[in-house]
Formats: C-alpha cells, sequence, structure tokens
C-alpha cells in the first residue's frame, strides 16, 4: 500500500475502536475523511454502526458525506436505521440524506429499525414520512427469482419483534396482508423457522395478534406450506388450535410435495398435534401415515391413527399431456400432485402455480383454465357480469366457477401469456395493428353492457394458445356508465395510454410512456400519433369511428388519397373543402409540394403519354392538385417514372407522410364531406 492507502486504513481501524484521539491525529496527517475499506465502509458509516454521536460529529464537521454508499448500497442512514439513534437520525436528516432511501436489496432505515426491533427510531422515522407499507424494491434479476417485496411489518415478524409489530400495526396503520414477491404475507414470516430468528423471542404472541387484526390465513410460503402446515412445523398446539378456529382454513390443503398438515405431525411424532387435526376431521386416506409412524417407531402415534380408521387409497397418475406449451411443466406437476378438490376443479394457489397476481393455474374436469380467487360476495357479484360477457367476442368468458370455505374460484380458458409479456417476447410480432383493433372492439363491448372499464392495462388483455385477444378486468374495477359520460371518456384516454405503451414494446411503465416517446421515424407515425391525440381528446366519432382510423389502413392509405379526387373533382367548390378555417384546424403541411416532389414527375405529369387527351396542365400547390396527380400517376403509369422511384403508394407515404391524416381531418371536420373519410375502411 502506499502512504496514502496506509492513512486511511488506520483511519477507519481508528473509527471502529472509537480511538478519538488517533482519528483527528490521522485527519492531520491528510487521511481521507471519505476513504473505504473493506465491503465499502466509510468512516462515517462504522462510527455510526457504533453509535458513537460525538465521533459522528467530528466526522461530519471534517467532510464526511452522508450520501456514500457501501458495496451494497447502505448509507449511513440505513446504519443509523440499524443501530436505532434516533439524534443520529435526525442530524443525518437534516444533513441531507433521503427519509426512504434504500440500499441494492431495498432496505429503508424504517425496514432496518423494524429487523432490529428498535421501537423508538420506527416511531421518530414514521413521524418523519417514512412509508409504512414501502415494498422492497428488487433489481430485474432478483425479480425474476421472486426476490424482494417485503415489508417493515414482515421483518418484525419475522425476527420476532412483537413490540415493533403492535407499533407497526396499531400505531402506523401497517397493512397485515401485503403479500411479497413469494406471495408471502406476515403471517407466513412469523411462522418461518429461519436460523437467524432470535431463539429468546416466540412468534406466538405475534400470530394471535396478527389473526386478532384480520390477517388472511390462506396465504403460503414459496413451497406451498400453508399457515397450519407451518404451525405444525413449529409443533406449537396453540398455534394450530387458532389456526383451525378460522373458517377459512383447509384442513387438508397440502404443500407442493403433497404433504398436508396431518402428515407433517404424523413425520415429526407429534401425537397431541395428530389427535388434534383427526379430531378436526383432518384426511387420513392421503399418504402412508401408518407407515410413516412404524419407520419412526412411534407405538402412541400407530394407535391413535388405528383410531382414527387410517387407511391408503393410492392415486395412480394418468399419461396426460397439456395442450399448452407455455404452462406444459406445471400443470403436469399439478395434475401428478395431490391437492384437496374443490368439486371438479384442482388448482393450487402458491407462487409456482401463480399465473400473474391473483390469478392461478388450475385443471376443471381435466380442462386447463386460470383460476381467480375471490371471496364468495364479491365472486357473486363477478359471475353475474361475466353472465352478461357470454355472447361477446373479445371479452374473457367465464369456464366454471366453484365455491369453497367462503371463496368463490372463477375459472377462465387458460391463456398463454399477457399482453406485457407479448410486448417482452423477442420472438414476437411487432405490428401491432391487429391486436389494438382487438382491444378498440373489446371496450366497445363492454361500453354497450352500460360499463367503463377503469383499469385498462397490459395484465388485462390476454392472449391464448391460438393468438387470440381478449380483454378481462381482474381487478373490478369496471362501473356502470349509466349517467357517467366522464367514466367513458377516461376509459378513451386510458386506451390513448394503453396504445402508446403497446407502440413504444412497452419499455416504459404505463402511466409514464407519452406521446413524445413515439419514434419520429418509426413506421405509421403520423397515423399513430394523430390516433391517440384522438383517444386523449375523445370527439364523436367514439369507438367505431376511431377503428376505423387510418392508422389502422395499412396498405390502403394511398387508394384512399387517389380516390378523393374521384370523388370531388366536379366539385366546383373543391378547394374549399381545405380552406374553411373554420373547419379545417391545422394548415396544408406541404404548401410547396410541387419543389418538393420529383421534378420528373411532375414534368412527365404535366402531359401524360399515356393520357388519351394532349393537354397540358400546370399543376399548383394547392392539396387538391397533389391528390390529382397521386390519382393520374396511378392511373396513367409512366414506365420511366416506375423504374426510377418505384412502387408509387411507397413513394408518395414517404414523401408526404403528413398527407393522410391531413386529408382524412379536413374531410371529416367538414359536414359536407364527412362521409367521404370512411370511404376506405379496410373493414368493408
Amino acid at each position: 500500500m502506499n502512504e496514502a492507502e496506509v492513512l486511511n486504513s488506520k483511519l477507519n481501524d481508528a473509527v471502529y475502536y472509537k480511538d478519538k484521539e488517533a482519528v483527528l491525529e490521522l485527519l492531520e496527517q491528510g487521511a481521507d475523511v471519505n476513504s473505504k475499506v473493506e465491503h465499502g465502509w466509510t468512516p462515517l458509516q462504522t462510527v455510526v454502526r457504533n453509535n458513537d454521536e460525538e465521533l459522528v460529529w467530528l466526522l461530519l464537521a471534517r467532510g464526511a458525506s452522508v450520501h456514500a454508499r457501501k458495496d451494497n448500497g447502505g448509507t449511513a442512514f440505513t446504519e443509523a436505521g440499524i443501530a436505532g439513534n434516533v439524534e443520529i437520525l435526525k442530524l443525518l436528516l437534516e444533513l441531507g440524506s433521503d427519509i426512504n432511501e434504500q440500499d441494492n436489496n431495498g432496505f429503508t432505515a424504517f425496514m432496518e429499525a423494524a429487523w432490529y426491533g428498535e421501537d423508538e427510531a420506527l416511531r421518530f422515522l414514521y413521524s418523519r414520512g417514512a412509508k409504512v407499507n414501502l415494498r422492497r424494491e428488487a433489481s430485474e434479476e432478483r425479480a425474476k427469482l421472486h426476490k424482494g417485496g417485503a415489508t417493515a411489518l414482515m421483518d418484525a415478524c419475522r425476527q420476532c419483534h412483537f413490540s415493533a409489530v403492535k407499533i407497526l400495526v396499531q400505531e402506523m396503520g401497517a397493512d397485515v396482508n401485503i403479500r411479497d414477491n413469494r406471495d408471502r404475507n406476515a403471517l407466513i414470516h412469523a411462522l418461518k423457522r429461519d436460523s437467524d430468528k432470535r431463539s429468546d423471542e416466540s412468534p406466538v404472541p405475534i400470530v394471535h395478534f396478527l389473526l386478532e387484526h384480520g390477517v388472511d390465513v390462506k396465504s403460503k410460503d414459496e413451497s406451498g406450506k400453508t399457515a397450519l402446515i407451518l404451525a405444525v412445523e413449529m409443533e406449537s398446539l396453540e398455534l394450530v388450535t387458532a389456526l383451525l378456529e378460522k373458517d377459512e382454513i383447509d384442513i387438508d390443503d397440502a404443500d407442493e410435495e403433497g404433504n398436508t398438515a396431518l402428515m407433517v405431525a404424523v413425520k415429526e411424532d407429534n401425537c397431541g398435534i395428530a389427535k388434534l387435526l383427526c379430531e378436526k376431521g383432518a384426511r387420513t386416506d392421503h399418504g402412508n401415515l401408518m407407515e410413516v409412524a412404524r419407520n419412526n417407531r412411534s407405538r402412541s402415534m400407530e394407535n391413535l391413527l388405528r383410531e382414527h380408521k387410517v387407511r391408503l387409497v393410492p392415486e395412480t397418475p394418468r399419461a396426460w399431456e397439456p395442450n399448452s406449451k407455455r404452462w406444459r411443466a406445471q400443470l403436469k406437476k399439478l395434475d401428478q400432485m395431490y391437492r384437496p378438490m374443490i368439486s371438479k376443479l384442482k388448482t393450487f394457489p402458491y407462487i409456482q402455480q401463480k399465473i400473474q397476481d391473483g390469478i392461478y393455474l388450475g385443471l376443471h374436469g381435466g380442462t386447463e383454465v386460470a383460476v381467480q380467487i375471490v371471496c364468495s360476495t364479491e365472486g357473486e357479484k363477478e359471475k353475474e357480469f361475466l353472465e352478461k360477457c357470454s355472447h361477446s367476442e373479445h371479452l374473457l368468458k367465464l369456464f366454471q366457477s366453484e365455491k369453497k370455505k367462503g371463496c368463490m374460484y372463477l375459472c377462465f380458458p387458460l391463456w398463454e401469456k399477457n399482453l406485457q409479456e407479448h410486448l417482452q417476447d423477442p420472438e414476437g410480432q411487432k405490428d401491432y395493428k391487429a391486436d389494438l383493433k382487438i382491444i378498440f372492439q373489446a371496450l366497445r363491448e363492454l361500453h354497450s353492457l352500460g360499463f367503463a372499464h377503469q383499469d385498462l392495462q397490459p395484465g388485462n388483455v390476454v392472449i391464448d394458445l391460438g393468438g387470440k385477444i381478449y380483454l378481462a378486468d381482474f381487478g373490478s374495477k369496471r362501473r356502470s356508465i349509466e349517467g357517467q359520460e366522464e367514466l367513458v371518456k377516461s376509459d378513451f384516454q386510458a386506451l390513448g395510454r394503453l396504445v402508446l405503451h403497446v407502440l413504444t414494446d412497452g419499455r416504459k411503465p404505463l402511466q409514464e410512456v407519452g406521446i413524445e416517446d413515439l419514434a419520429p421515424n418509426s413506421p405509421d407515425y403520423t397515423e399513430a400519433r394523430d390516433l391517440v391525440q384522438s383517444l386523449f381528446s375523445p370527439d364523436e366519432r367514439g369507438l367505431e369511428g376511431l377503428s376505423k382510423h387510418p392508422y389502422f389502413w395499412s396498405n390502403q392509405r394511398f387508394n384512399f388519397l387517389k380516390s378523393i379526387w374521384n370523388k370531388i373533382k366536379y366539385d366546383q367548390n373543391r378547394k374549399s373543402i381545405f380552406q374553411d378555417p373554420n373547419v379545417t384546424k391545422k394548415a396544408f403541411p406541404y404548401p410547396q409540394w410541387t419543389k418538393m416532389i420529383d421534378k420528373d414527375i411532375l414534368h412527365v405529369m404535366k402531359n401524360p403519354r399515356n393520357a388519351k387527351h394532349t393537354k397540358t396542365y400546370k399543376y399548383t400547390n394547392d392539396v387538391t392538385d397533389l391528390l390529382r396527380l397521386m390519382r393520374n400517376m396511378d392511373e396513367h403509369k409512366d414506365e420511366g417514372i416506375t423504374k426510377k422511384i418505384g412502387d408509387y403508394a411507397e413513394y408518395f407515404l414517404k414523401v408526404f407522410p403528413d398527407l393522410t391524416t391531413y386529408v382524412y381531418n379536413s374531410l371529416r371536420q367538414n359536414p359536407t364531406c364527412s362521409h367521404l373519410a370512411d370511404l376506405q375502411d379496410p373493414s368493408l
């Protein structure tokens, strides 16, 4: 090490051992107050960790940075959350620390205080604006592994800090039912067996507290273990009893390996819990319980199982191949594993069987389905609405439904991906016109049923195995449009954002994308921009009219432009169609078009060689003359011009890209000519 590195190393040692005199001496000798040692620790972060307020003041006075980050992204402020020192937290905030700043794993000072049970630090940070229900942000790579998403409440539960849990819920309104990226809520975190969990504190009071405050007992961990199974693994008869008192608990639910709570109790040789489960009606004909008891040499368990007439009914796996390509492996696993049936439905609502938020794979009578689980009251309303969609072509339809323990299981025909996944598919098609047109038609169908969607986003647009698109409403946010025209307008505007999101390949979040994100050199830029603007400021056309917008015409645009001349050429007032300032909102974009066009085209078209007449015609810069020239060129093709410019339609649309929308809007806005704007609807 050189001299500077030696000084910096000594400085970090001195602050670690709280040697104030050595710190002052080394700083005088030129040691860098912001130098870093192993893992990126700075002197300030070290003294904050050591809870040394005097040295914190000293280093800050000598220029220590509050914004410096360790290799893991942690700052002095997040370290202060771990230490729980309110005075240091207050000082760092005054010097510019962000109350909700996160390290690379998404931890904030508030989360650290919850993890380490620092109650007063929690209260202070909350008073200064810390976000109570903030979920840990994960990098894209970590999110793909379902990491991140935990909250401060989950941290306090996981580390068994009961007082912190009470503060978070009772004083700060922490949500007990938020789930992390592995679909686990606070209850699951409290019940998880971790090697680093504090051994001197019990999760039992926390679980009781969460149950009293309405925690969802149906949540599962990443292996599909229910709260009941985790309580059995913990060998807590008290918690098993408390959980079984909840009507929502399915006593026979199993994890991904097919283990039920009773099977776990038998494996753990816990007769007290096994007896309770049997008395509460746990299924005894799944898994070779008696063999497990014999292998454990547990006579008392064997006797208990005999009392409850334990028997084995082996399941014979069937030879079956799913239709779905994407979900094949998960469906085969679901088909072969043990699951308590819900009438004809077999499903496993845990992360490995998850399609998207709130939707899981299922098999209904052997048919592959997507299952949405809602409470029975909400489910009845959804079922009633979905029955209204049965005759719609592009609205997602209900396949079947089942009810059990206060829940409704809505089963839909299984899809392969949603629109967001379609946008992210590197091999997916990039011409989205047909997809968007179907979404327009689906929204029309919904409006015709008397509802506004109010949640138009890529997760609510699904694509089946055959590529057919359907609009869904998984968030159930739709509202009646009777007497609520502003809801229809908001749907139009949301559709405009969705169009932009699609046309920009989903690169930006839906709520952040804007017209400025459209690439000016992209195909159909002018038409796409005009369509989105029309959606943002809806007019009398409605969705039916906008479904005929020039954006959807593709190769029909040139035919539209040349046909307009045929329709207006005998109108003596044809020039006024495009000149009325009360009607035409925008000026003709090519006022010098005769100078923009290839000079040979203009020369030849003054007297076409194939024309029947020989009279020379001088073209002016008027838009009607440009339409006339386009029509004449196509009707009287010239071999030399064709060799020079190639396809006429491609040439004109490239030289005059704004012409189609200008002509379309000019005609549409003119009461005497508006019917001409629909002439080239490609669906006719």
